[in-house]
């Protein structure tokens, strides 16, 4: 079985069987607190699908696009729970479950030969009024969608004039599907592919970075008055 996370937008974590059957998924939208509740997440899908950690060969990390504190948090968790058991981590773009849980929609509601020839972008929010957005165009061989483009940021403003000026159709995503996650993880481990290399891909660089030198420090009795 495939244990997937994801943090790059809220939290979620999927329970995958080794046929793609989504066996349990939890989730909060919460942005902020993955931290918090990643482990209960963990904790719910295992005792949903009546699992134990060594019933997982693999662990499927959602890698972003994202922020880079939500991101490292569902990273960090993953490779914790894979070192824990021996197994490997199996990179996936976030974007990449989300463009798959679409396609698939498509092809069970009958639309997918249109879809399959429409590029689209799956959009997510990044924040200080940027739209993070990845474009792909129908499933390849293995099963999975094809990535026209890595994942690139974008003003809000301007994201609409920009897919329009190429033909590309906007999905927006308000959260990442583990499940799906975890299924792009089987198909790609079943292709012998790998998605993404380990690298997370983070929007933009940390707010919070080491000083340039060191601080000066005012002795407790100087500026006092004698």
């Amino acid at each position: 079985m495939i244990l997937a996370i994801d943090t790059s937008l809220g939290t979620a974590v999927a329970v995958v069987e080794p046929d793609g059957v989504v066996a349990a998924h939890a989730a909060s939208a919460d942005s902020r607190g993955h931290a918090e509740v990643i482990g209960m997440l963990i904790e719910s899908v295992l005792h949903e699908a009546s699992a134990t950690p060594a019933d997982f060969s693999y662990v499927a990390a959602g890698m972003g696009p994202g922020p880079f504190t939500g991101l490292r948090v569902g990273i960090a968790a993953a490779r914790t729970f894979a070192l824990g058991r021996g197994i490997p981590v199996v990179a996936v773009p976030s974007h990449d479950a989300v463009a798959l849980e679409l396609l698939l929609h498509d092809a069970l509601t009958g639309g997918f030969e249109e879809a399959a020839d429409e590029a689209f972008a799956v959009v997510t929010d990044a924040r200080r009024r940027e739209f993070a957005y990845t474009v792909y165009r129908g499933l390849d061989s293995d099963g999975l969608p094809i990535r026209l483009a890595e994942p690139a940021l974008a003003p809000r403003d301007d994201l609409d004039d920009i897919l329009a000026a190429q033909g590309i159709i906007r999905r927006d995503a308000e959260s990442i599907p583990a499940g799906l996650l975890g299924l792009a993880a089987s198909r790609a481990l079943a292709a012998g592919r790998e998605l993404t290399s380990a690298d997370a891909l983070y929007l933009r660089s940390p707010d919070v970075t080491l000083p340039h030198g060191p601080k000066k420090v005012t002795p407790a009795h100087e500026g006092r008055r004698s």
